[in-house]
């Protein structure tokens, strides 16, 4: 996976619920398979982000902590139903 397969969010200094919005949003805008990156600073997405993609059949394919950094990276593939 390279970054210009990747639509990436930059969810900094976003609490919840706005970095799960951001994707909901960047999904609903997305083809098919698409991946969309979230780059968080709230450390609570990457519980939250997970759980809404798994209600609406999206697939996490990968999660990052980098706590010294304070970043929290979620890869999300967008599958339409």
């Amino acid at each position: 996976m390279t970054d210009d397969d990747v639509f990436t969010i930059n969810a900094h200094n976003l609490l919840c619920p706005m970095p799960v919005i951001r994707v909901q949003n960047a999904i609903a805008e997305a083809e098919e398979g698409a991946l969309i990156k979230a780059i968080c600073t709230d450390p609570g997405a990457m519980h939250d982000i997970p759980a809404w993609a798994r209600v609406h059949g999206h697939t996490v394919v990968e999660k990052i902590e980098k706590p010294d950094d304070n970043e929290y990276i979620i890869v999300v593939r967008v599958h339409h139903s």
